[in-house]
């Protein structure tokens, strides 16, 4: 087959192979830092967890990607690249190991969060860097299928970080602090693998006429104003309607991962291990689910249109979520976990698709920079209302309820604009 032989090709490029290294490590690492972020967040046995402190871990997780990531480009720009993986790296470490120091000493809860949210922020110029490394080690010819492995590669190693972090904290008889430490070690791994790449070799090239960063930076601003500008013309009211109803769809899923945290911790497992355990379930469940809409949007959305397939998804959600959800049982939320995975994703393929087909390519770098604002913005805001809405088991009808209305919202909004 053409693809696997240009796989093969593409492995034995020494210095993908070496970007793909730094991926995989950094990637792997953020796996086993996030795990153990939510164990030491929700599941710790001598702290009374609340849909709060849920929230907060969430903002933490996710606003860096949001506030930081549509300016990342301007300094890297500026960085050489192989350095932002080399000294990120090594800047991650450090922060990780102070951040398991703070969980052993029982340290104050915000000077927690701003050592993880140091952390986090560093991820986005890391994974933001290595997108833009690529085309420096890979012919043009062959671009694409790297765009498309090294992704997936580092969303498999994350993955697999997950479930090092659960090995690790098996191991070391539940302590969070030991599986911090372990993504603190893939961290110096991934810095010492970059050392492996010359320093000039990824780029950036040098200009001597750059403008001043300050410039730079509000120059950015106003691109990225123009772009929301551009998605506002008539012709492109139907990428923009698919980024409302994304968005949306979106706020739902992230106020049922608070929901489902709060049952399997108080609600649905008698200790806080075995909730971790479901939960762990749940979301391999859920990317099950993801995996499941990759193979079948491609023939439905080929079949109903991208715009009819997220209206489908929508509807079916709206039906399916409130008769798995409100029995508040094991079995029927794994399986809403599986179902709202292939639903969320299959929108998000099909919402992409329109992105691309009906935004100008001048402007589509800075559309899915606004995309990715929202995506997690909306993300963080469903974990602020779920905190005020949810008890302190997570039973709420109120909630099911109100995310099963926001489907409907959503489906009959977009088929109503779709009718037009």
């Amino acid at each position: 087959m053409p693809v696997v032989r240009d796989l093969r090709v593409l492995l034995r490029l020494r210095n993908f192979r070496r970007l793909l290294y730094v991926r995989l490590l950094s990637q792997g690492a953020d796996g086993v830092y996030q795990v153990a972020l939510a164990a030491y967040v929700v599941f710790s046995p001598e702290k009374q967890t609340s849909a709060v402190a849920v929230a907060s871990a969430m903002a933490v997780l996710l606003l860096p990607y949001s506030l930081v990531g549509p300016f990342a480009g301007v300094l890297l720009d500026r960085w050489r690249r192989r350095q932002v993986f080399v000294y990120g790296n090594l800047l991650r470490a450090l922060l990780a190991a102070a951040t398991a120091a703070l969980m052993i000493g029982r340290a104050p809860d915000w000077l927690f969060y701003v050592s993880a949210l140091c952390v986090t922020a560093v991820n986005r110029f890391v994974l933001a860097g290595l997108s833009a490394a690529l085309p420096r080690v890979v012919d043009d010819e062959r671009l694409v299928l790297a765009n498309s492995l090294s992704p997936t590669a580092g969303t498999l190693a994350a993955t697999a970080g997950g479930g090092v972090a659960f090995a690790v904290r098996v191991v070391a008889s539940g302590s969070d602090a030991a599986v911090v430490l372990s993504g603190a070690f893939l961290y110096l791994c991934a810095s010492l693998a970059s050392l492996r790449l010359a320093p000039g070799l990824l780029g950036p090239d040098r200009h001597p006429a750059r403008p001043r960063l300050a410039a730079a930076l509000a120059e950015t601003a106003r691109e990225l104003l123009a772009a929301v500008r551009h998605l506002a013309a008539p012709r492109r009211r139907e990428a923009a309607w698919a980024l409302v109803a994304m968005t949306l769809m979106r706020f739902c899923y992230g106020a049922l991962l608070v929901l489902l945290l709060m049952l399997c911790r108080y609600a649905l497992a008698d200790t806080p291990e075995e909730g971790l355990r479901l939960l762990g379930l749940a979301l391999a469940l859920s990317g099950a689910g993801f995996f499941t809409a990759a193979v079948v949007t491609p023939w439905a959305a080929g079949r109903l249109g991208p715009g009819r397939w997220i209206v489908v998804c929508a509807g079916a959600a709206m039906v399916l979520e409130p008769a798995l959800g409100l029995p508040f049982a094991t079995g029927p939320l794994m399986v809403a976990a599986f179902v709202l995975g292939l639903i969320t994703q299959g929108a998000k393929i099909a919402t992409d698709t329109i992105v691309q087909a009906r935004v100008e390519d001048g402007f589509r770098g800075r559309i899915f920079s606004v995309y990715d604002v929202l995506f997690n913005v909306a993300f963080v805001g469903a974990a602020g209302v779920a905190a005020l809405m949810l008890p302190p088991d997570g039973r709420s009808a109120v909630l099911v309820i109100l995310v099963a209305v926001l489907y409907g919202v959503t489906a009959t909004g977009l088929a109503r604009f779709r009718h037009r």
